[in-house]
């Protein structure tokens, strides 16, 4: 018998509430993490997260759940960046 080595994928949720506190699900590994940016790694993709004075309170691998806290002002995935069509990149390839 063969097995299927291919993990499911767990739901990945994003709540943030009042731009203070920021709940993940889905997050299969931390990063990267200072007061200026988390990194996480979920399963549609790279997370980075940044703002002022984050703290990660909760983390946990096993059920994929993640809690930052602190001034958050932005949330960018990293995987899935539209390519840029302007002036400079077509004179910088």
């Amino acid at each position: 018998m063969t097995e299927d080595k291919s993990l499911p994928k767990m739901p990945h949720n994003v709540i943030l509430e009042d731009r203070k506190k920021l709940i993940l699900s889905g997050v299969s590994d931390l990063d990267n993490f200072d007061e200026s940016a988390v990194t996480v790694f979920t399963d549609m993709g790279e997370l980075l997260i940044k703002g002022e004075d984050l703290r990660v309170n909760k983390l946990s691998v096993e059920t994929g759940e993640l809690s930052v806290e602190g001034k958050i002002s932005s949330m960018t995935y990293l995987d899935d960046q539209p390519k840029s069509s302007g002036f400079f990149s077509r004179v910088f390839r």
